[in-house]
C-alpha cells in the first residue's frame, strides 16, 4: 500500500515540476513579446497557469529578498520538489529492503 502512495506522490511531484517549468517558459515568452497577451485565449491561459502556481510561490516570495525583477521562487520550489522526490525514493527503497 505504501508503494502505491509513494508512486502517486512521485507522479504528482513530477507533474508539478512540469507545470512550474511551463510557467517559467511561458513567462519568458510573454516578457519577450513572443506571446501576445492581448489575445483573449493567450491571456486566459497565462492567467490560469499563474493562478495555479501562485499559491505555491507566495510563501517563498515572502521569504526571499527582492532581486530587482528576477523571481527565484520557481527555482526554490523546483529544488524543494527534487529534495522531496529523493526522500520519497529513499523511503521506498528502505521499505523494500525491510520487506
Amino acid at each position: 500500500m505504501s508503494f502505491i502512495l509513494i508512486d502517486i506522490a512521485l507522479l504528482l511531484l513530477k507533474i508539478l515540476s512540469w507545470i512550474i517549468l511551463g510557467n517559467v517558459i511561458l513567462s519568458w515568452l510573454v516578457a519577450f513579446n513572443v506571446i501576445n497577451t492581448s489575445q483573449p485565449q493567450a491571456r486566459a491561459f497565462v492567467l490560469a497557469l499563474d493562478r495555479l502556481v501562485a499559491p505555491i510561490y507566495r510563501p517563498i516570495r515572502k521569504i526571499l529578498p527582492d532581486f530587482g525583477g528576477i523571481d527565484f521562487s520557481p527555482l526554490v520550489v523546483l529544488l524543494v520538489i527534487q529534495v522531496l522526490r529523493k526522500v520519497l525514493v529513499d523511503i521506498q527503497v528502505q521499505s523494500m529492503i525491510t520487506a
